[in-house]
């Protein structure tokens, strides 16, 4: 198996500025890794929502995480700023595989890596819908 490399910036196509708070550091001086996957969650909804893609508590459909990885190569420590750097791999007819770069301050190496994969469902009976020709154009921006 090839081990994974760090990303760089220029690799992802929008980025959001996350700051670390004290209570994310554990016992070992760093941020945990269980945050990561937070910084993940924040990065994706987050853009959802400014592109009118999510309504919490009102959208009829929803993105349902089915699978996620991280890859670790640099610790974070709060007081970082984190940059979530977002791409997407893979469009389906209901999901889709959003990748995730988070450099620590002015870094232009990843600290990590990883991916959410969302299956888009009716908010109601949790089952799949196809994805709206309106998410589809604005996720393609963000396709590489």
């Amino acid at each position: 198996m090839t081990r994974p490399v760090p990303d760089r910036r220029a690799d992802y196509k929008h980025f959001q500025a996350m700051p670390t708070r004290w209570a994310d550091n554990d016992v070992y001086g760093h941020v945990n890794n269980s945050v990561y996957y937070f910084f993940f969650d924040t990065l994706v909804n987050e853009w959802l929502i400014n592109q009118s893609l999510l309504e919490i508590g009102k959208s009829e459909t929803i993105g349902l995480v089915v699978e996620t990885r991280c890859n670790f190569f640099a610790p974070i420590t709060y007081p970082d700023v984190i940059h979530g750097g977002l791409r997407v791999s893979k469009i389906g007819s209901s999901s889709v595989t959003y990748e995730i770069g988070l450099f620590k301050n002015d870094e232009n190496e990843a600290s990590a890596k990883g991916h959410f994969v969302h299956v888009y469902v009716d908010e109601t009976t949790r089952r799949p819908v196809r994805l709206s020709d309106v998410m589809r154009a604005k996720l393609d921006k963000l396709s590489v």
